[in-house]
């Protein structure tokens, strides 16, 4: 009979906690609206900024500036990256963490017009939208400050501040240093032309520059004293295409001519390739690396040139967490508001020209369910979510159709559209943490979920122990 008193006292205390539990998440959201006028100045700047990874100085200041301000203990320069940072607030279990990127990509610079239109003087573009990224996680964070502030919150926020994602593997460094070890669950989004959540994985990852060393001479009067290092770049990609037919399916194999000699008529001494080797499992994509290295040796071989490898960083496949999943998607859909201007149309027709497959703008009032899917992309995410329970999704921030990494995107990324996908992406970041903060349940049901889909495997990153971060992995390539 008292079991059964006590029940009903727990219950009737619950039902009168709901209504509060209620107003105080509404009062996130209104938060993360009243914040965007300065969520998008500093989304602006971010973008204007484009800086590499691992350069990114000033806009890794700006975030940590911001929510520093707000009342977070901020601490520079973690894992011992200049541009990493995490900002605190609050005490005690759980702990949450709030991914932020902010790195932009080589090669992209492009004005907010629908049509390509390079910049002068620029190079760096923000073709991921990692802008909005960095500034949305802060926007939720500094929302959810408020109520830790105010008592209606108990447990740690800590927002991270990742620099280099965009192939620099920044978050592998981050984990090794043992900055996720208090952390219960983590979260994070990303920018897209749709919106999506589910329990998505997606693509491990090894990044490797061959550099081969030859020798010079007159490629017309002395070819036969040269040694060409081209030579080997170029017998290295032939090797690598006719490996293609000898790998797993979803493997992906791409790469770039990064340096490939100076004139014509001097044999190359010295030329570098770029190599990405992607698949879903990271075990079979350190197989594949070690056979694409052989190309590399063959190249070599045959070249009389020296080989020399300069590994730039490895992640793993996202660990995908059903129970976080479900309340990220469950929010998304209820917040999810979007709507074009007459304006936006007009602009999202004219840039859908330039694209192969456009889809309806209708689209951005639709949340796709990726549960049980493998994306096509990679993340150093991954590498948390193995030792972390973590959950992300996709909110619409470019027209529909857009892809990622293009010049469209990055038009896109400084147009009210981006902004409405900022703001969308912002609220269900602060929503979802808001309600995993009151759910220890789940916050408990999340970690079993990670321990029962890693079974008896470890974590082993995809890159070596001694491995240092790659500072210098988007310094334009000359010859040594």
């Amino acid at each position: 009979m008292l079991s059964l008193r006590c029940a009903a006292i727990l219950t009737f205390f619950s039902l009168l906690a709901q209504p509060i539990l209620a107003q105080n998440k509404k009062e996130v959201l209104s938060s993360v609206k009243a914040l965007e006028p300065t969520a998008w100045e500093n989304a602006q700047q971010i973008w204007e900024w484009a800086e590499p990874g691992y350069k990114e100085e000033k806009s890794s200041k700006l975030l940590a500036d911001w929510l520093e301000d707000a009342g977070f203990k901020v601490q520079h320069g973690v894992g011992k990256i200049p541009t990493a940072f995490t900002a605190t607030i609050g005490e005690g279990k759980p702990v949450i963490a709030i991914l932020g990127e902010y790195d932009a990509l080589p090669g992209l610079a492009q004005n907010a017009v629908p049509y390509q239109e390079q910049p002068k003087g620029k190079y760096y573009g923000h073709g991921c939208g990692h802008h909005l990224f960095g500034v949305a996680s802060a926007s939720a964070a500094i929302s959810l400050a408020k109520q830790i502030q105010a008592g209606h919150i108990k447990g740690t926020l800590r927002y991270y501040g990742c620099p280099a994602e965009e192939g620099g593997s920044a978050k592998v460094f981050l984990v090794r240093a043992g900055l996720f070890d208090d952390v219960d669950l983590a979260l994070h989004w990303h920018p897209s032309s749709r919106n999506a959540a589910g329990d998505r994985s997606s693509l491990a990852r090894i990044a490797v520059k061959f550099r081969f060393h030859g020798t010079s001479s007159h490629a017309a009067a002395a070819p036969e004293q040269g040694r060409s290092a081209l030579d080997a770049v170029e017998l290295t990609n032939f090797g690598t295409q006719l490996l293609r037919e000898h790998v797993p399916d979803k493997t992906r194999i791409h790469y770039v001519i990064s340096s490939g000699g100076d004139a014509p008529n001097i044999v190359p001494n010295f030329a570098e390739v770029y190599y990405y080797v992607r698949h879903p499992s990271s075990d079979v994509v350190r197989n594949i690396y070690e056979r694409v290295v052989k190309c590399a040796e063959a190249g070599a071989l045959a070249t009389e040139t020296r080989l020399e490898i300069r590994n730039e960083g490895g992640i793993v496949e996202i660990m995908p967490n059903n129970a976080l999943s479900e309340v990220t998607r469950r929010n998304l859909k209820e917040l999810n508001d979007l709507k074009y201007t007459d304006e936006d149309i007009k602009f999202a027709l004219k840039l859908q020209e330039t694209m192969p497959a456009p889809r309806s703008l209708d689209s951005i009032q639709i949340v796709v369910n990726t549960r049980g899917e493998t994306g096509q992309g990679s993340t150093d995410v991954g590498d948390v979510s193995w030792v972390v329970p973590t959950t992300g999704f996709n909110a619409a921030c470019w027209v529909p159709g857009t892809p990622g990494h293009s010049w469209q995107a990055v038009a896109c990324g400084n147009t009210p559209i981006a902004k409405y996908g900022m703001t969308l992406a912002a609220r269900t970041l602060a929503a979802t943490a808001y309600d995993l903060f009151h759910s220890p349940d789940i916050v408990q049901q999340a970690n079993d979920e990670l321990q029962r889909r890693l079974g008896e495997r470890k974590y082993k990153p995809l890159v070596a122990p001694d491995q240092l971060p790659p500072f210098n992995y988007r310094d334009r390539t000359s010859s040594p």
